[in-house]
């Protein structure tokens, strides 16, 4: 097992990563000092693992409940929401009740808003059990729902108090959603570690394989990455940098994701797409070398995502992307490259610009 530590003050908690994990919580959550336990898993994840989670925290003497919501992002909304406040209320949890998220991006995102907003916040455990999770949604405290005009639009920051990775989960994983959750992997090599990038395109086919030993270091490098930002900006109010730079891709890709229906293209597809958008901008801004360009590509191709979005049009796209949370005062910010290991955000590119490079990138 590694364990790394999100350094928020009194709100720090650990990053738990490694297999076997869900067999024997009872030593990683006793400090927690638990009484009652609300889980919220899926119906895709609940028929795996949720029988074993519970038969390990049945040895912490605390109670719990459990409710299993249809998967997929699609459900990431109000109604879904209500299924978990409907929940809690008819099993009488009351503030005293942590909610521990038994699932991926979609359940932790739905059960840590629950959490931060049942009877004004209750604890929050997150045992993410996709790769995108365990690398990225899980860490930093981001929750929240869809809107039918724009992806995550509702939501709160709300921190857990611990995160348990379980490797031993990717093995049910299927290949798509390794995949999608490998372009959160190369977003970090890609915006602030080098050599992490590096190590990536030397170890993707080991990655791919779901070598034991390459996913743990991925995944450990990828959560230490995003602790050290995170502490840095938990709020993502920095003018300039700061958390923010996590979102590379993740403007044009939740265009897609929006435009698209939510769940047509997975997260991480999105996020591929996207930051070859990004790149492109990058490239036409004279930061990328044409040789940069296709070596971002290159991997995220075997990593076996997309490099080229949906044919939207650049006028849905710019309006998709007018949505998004980091606009201000009409002004849309991008994440971009300014070399490979290197983000900036960045508020001075042109709309014909930006039309450019998506009209380059698209089919």
């Amino acid at each position: 097992m590694r364990t790394l530590n999100v350094a928020l003050g009194n709100r720090s908690y650990p990053i738990h990563i490694g297999p076997g994990l869900l067999h024997d919580p009872v030593r990683l959550m006793q400090s927690l000092k638990l009484s009652r336990l609300a889980i919220v898993s899926n119906d895709v994840v609940a028929p795996l693992y949720l029988e074993r989670l519970q038969a390990g925290l049945a040895k912490l003497g605390a109670g719990a409940t459990a409710l299993v919501l249809p998967d997929g992002e699609v459900h990431k909304n109000w109604e879904t929401l209500n299924r978990i406040y409907d929940h809690l209320l008819a099993e009488r949890c009351d503030r005293t009740t942590t909610v521990v998220a038994l699932g991926g991006g979609v359940i932790g995102d739905l059960a840590g808003f629950a959490a931060a907003t049942y009877q004004r916040g209750v604890p929050f455990i997150q045992v993410p059990t996709t790769l995108l999770s365990q690398v990225d949604s899980s860490v930093g405290g981001k929750t929240g729902i869809n809107h039918p005009r724009g992806k995550n639009m509702v939501g709160a920051f709300w921190q857990p108090r611990l995160v348990l990775a379980d490797t031993d989960t990717l093995a049910t994983l299927p290949d798509r959603e390794l995949s999608a959750g490998m372009a959160e992997v190369i977003k970090y090599g890609l915006i602030r570690d080098l050599p992490f990038l590096e190590w990536i395109e030397a170890n993707i086919e080991r990655l791919m394989a779901r070598d034991a030993d390459a996913l743990s270091e991925a995944i450990e490098r990828s959560c230490a990455n995003k602790a050290e930002v995170v502490a840095g900006d938990e709020l993502e109010t920095a003018k300039e940098g700061g958390r923010a730079l996590l979102n590379l891709g993740h403007t044009f890709g939740h265009a897609i994701e929006t435009g698209m229906g939510y769940g047509a293209w997975l997260h991480g597809e999105a996020v591929a797409a996207g930051t070859v958008m990004a790149a492109e901008l990058s490239r036409r801004l004279g930061w990328l070398t044409d040789t940069d360009f296709e070596r971002l590509r290159r991997l995220f191709e075997r990593a076996h995502l997309p490099v080229r979005g949906p044919a939207l049009g650049a006028d849905r796209y710019l309006d998709l992307m007018g949505h998004d949370k980091k606009v201000i005062a009409g002004r849309l910010r991008l994440v971009l490259l300014q070399r490979l290991g290197a983000a900036v955000t960045w508020a001075e590119a042109s709309q014909a610009e930006i039309r450019a490079a998506i009209d380059a990138c698209c089919d």
